[in-house]
């Protein structure tokens, strides 16, 4: 999908800290830019910090997409939301990884270390990468959305 390596930001909380690392792990070496803004343990921390993080790297352009590690995905989905920009989905299957992308151009992957192996979380992870946007119906709701941003900040 991408002719350049995807740039990607990474983060967790403490609750997503194995799982992160476990991604990390196994995507180094598959072509992607990937960079840990943090926790770097499991010592707890307060999620919306790297949520922010995250988020504010991908609405800038920085960043092509993020993934988000917590217990559930919900907290760090909820807190990334609010930067405007970002479309943080929360996903638990292939299904919902396709769905996020291709019709809500969701750019932001939220994913709960609590009920998701690692082996699921990386193909979720690729599910999410590789889908691209369907545009067309899709398009008119996503500016929608965006739109909503626009009000928010002004």
């Amino acid at each position: 999908m991408y002719n350049s390596p995807v740039r990607i930001a990474i983060a967790s909380d403490h609750a997503g800290f194995a799982l992160k690392e476990a991604l990390k792990r196994a995507l180094g070496p598959s072509g992607e830019r990937l960079d840990d803004l943090g926790t770097d343990s499991d010592a707890p921390v307060d999620y919306p910090d790297f949520a922010e993080a995250v988020g504010r790297r991908v609405a800038s352009g920085a960043y092509d997409r993020g993934i988000l590690v917590c217990g559930t995905g919900i907290g760090m989905a909820i807190a990334a939301n609010k930067v405007p920009g970002v479309r943080a989905a929360t996903v638990w299957d292939e299904a919902t990884a396709r769905l996020a992308r291709s019709h809500n151009d969701a750019n932001v992957l939220a994913l709960g270390a609590r009920d998701t192996s690692p082996e699921v979380a990386l193909a979720l992870v690729r599910v999410f990468l590789e889908t691209p946007f369907a545009g067309g119906r899709h398009q008119r709701r996503v500016d929608k959305v965006a739109a909503l941003d626009r009000r928010k900040a002004g």
